[in-house]
């Protein structure tokens, strides 16, 4: 038999057996609710991302409920998710769905790869998942699968490399049974040949492995070139007027959590006092400096210095109004948020009164 037959036979049956078959997305696999379940996949584990797709789903149950969507209500459904990017696009390619394909989701390869957020392994799971259409993926898991199967020598993200691993992916992928064998080469990266003590004795193909054959698992994938991440450092000022509201800032759309709302910024040589007045137009009360907290991007570091800071509303107007609000956690605004500053604000509203005035 065909080895690349035999291979995929040996994963279907795996899968059948052992795989995942009851995840959200599974159910009523329509193109719409496997593309959220990918983007949000993205570098993010199922179970972390199981509540989130129930939840944003049910906000949003079609591509035309989440193109008329306010862009900050999405980034609030996404808060926690992280990579903020993600959500961004995925909003911005349902608009582009409904104004230029009538609210159909596209079941083309070509138009999936012009829309923002989706590349060649993501458009192909979809297609693959929903509608059954013969396309490899390479995602992480796959990645691994390959790459220990083969000995594949290099880090991953090199362009020799993964071409190579694309012309793998696209050797194993089976003419029938396309939907099954990618959610099962999936689950076979994800539950089996884990980054970490990869359950060798339990692989369908552990024995045409060459990384097993060579003792050498865990050498496989080669490691990302180790570099020093440099680190930024920035202050959180966190307004606080008598009412409980805290003031929060909307980023500018593009770079570091893009479009979403958080406390101003700024830097550790500034005088407080003097920026928040100067740049917000209020006077200080009182000040109370918290313990540092360090935020990794996958590029660099980034070093916190949350500073509360309690202001009389009533004397101040803030400056440039469109972009500040007041928010209040109790009225249940809908906002995207990064991770520290929501939790920051967890922290921050459970204060008392008389703990914050005195």
């Amino acid at each position: 038999m065909d080895k690349s037959i035999n291979f995929a036979q040996q994963v279907i049956q795996w899968f059948q057996q052992h795989g995942r078959q009851d995840l959200l997305w599974q159910h009523d696999p329509t193109p719409y609710r496997v593309w959220v379940s990918e983007i949000m996949l993205q570098q993010t584990q199922v179970n972390t991302v199981l509540p989130y797709f129930s939840r944003f789903v049910k906000r949003f149950p079609d591509v035309g409920t989440l193109a008329a969507a306010d862009i900050d209500v999405v980034l609030h459904y996404w808060t926690g998710l992280g990579y903020y990017a993600r959500g961004r696009n995925l909003h911005r390619a349902a608009k582009m769905i409904v104004q230029n394909y009538d609210g159909r989701f596209p079941t083309n390869f070509d138009t999936l790869l012009s829309l923002p957020g989706i590349g060649r392994s993501t458009a192909g799971a979809i297609l693959a998942l929903a509608c059954n259409q013969r396309h490899p993926i390479l995602d992480g898991n796959v990645k691994r699968v390959l790459t220990r199967f083969h000995a594949v020598r290099g880090w991953t993200g090199e362009t020799k490399v993964e071409q190579h691993l694309w012309t793998l992916a696209e050797r194993y992928t089976p003419h029938k049974n396309v939907a099954q064998y990618t959610q099962a080469i999936m689950d076979l990266g994800a539950m089996i040949c884990t980054r970490r003590n990869p359950r060798c004795d339990e692989c369908p193909v552990s024995l045409e492995c060459a990384a097993r054959k060579q003792a050498s698992q865990h050498n496989f994938p080669s490691p990302k070139p180790r570099k020093t991440l440099p680190v930024r450092t920035t202050v959180f000022a966190i307004l606080e007027n008598e009412q409980g509201a805290i003031l929060l800032e909307q980023r500018a759309p593009s770079g570091v959590w893009g479009g979403l709302w958080g406390f101003p910024e700024c830097t550790p040589q500034d005088d407080i006092r003097v920026w928040i007045n100067n740049r917000l137009g209020f006077s200080v009360d009182a000040i109370q400096y918290k313990s540092l907290i360090r935020h990794t991007f996958s590029h660099f570091h980034l070093d916190i210095i949350p500073v509360h800071v309690c202001v009389n509303s009533t004397r101040n107007i803030v400056h440039d109004s469109n972009r500040y609000c007041w928010y209040t956690p109790r009225e249940n605004q809908l906002l995207g948020m990064a991770a520290p500053v929501k939790k920051l604000l967890k922290e921050i509203t459970c204060l008392s009164a008389e703990t914050l005035y005195g």
